[in-house]
């Protein structure tokens, strides 16, 4: 079990590694799955590599949700 809970948290530690270094994109454009002058569906890949490190986050802890949260004194009356 202990080897199971192991290889889980390598899996998850790499997806988020290689999103983060998707989203920094060394390669300055030159590699990307969906070119970004596409309109519309241009930025998904990128939305996606977010959505695999904010998931890869909150496996260890680190949990970002509270951020995307309205306050109840924010809203637009």
């Amino acid at each position: 079990m202990l080897m199971n809970r192991t290889m889980k948290d390598i899996a998850v530690f790499g997806v988020g590694a290689i999103a983060v270094l998707y989203l920094i994109n060394p390669t300055f454009g030159m590699f990307e799955f969906i070119p970004d002058n596409i309109p519309l569906i241009g930025n998904l890949d990128e939305v996606g590599a977010t959505a695999l490190l904010i998931g890869a986050l909150r496996y260890y802890g680190v949990d970002l949700s509270h951020l995307f949260k309205r306050d109840s004194q924010d809203t637009v009356r």
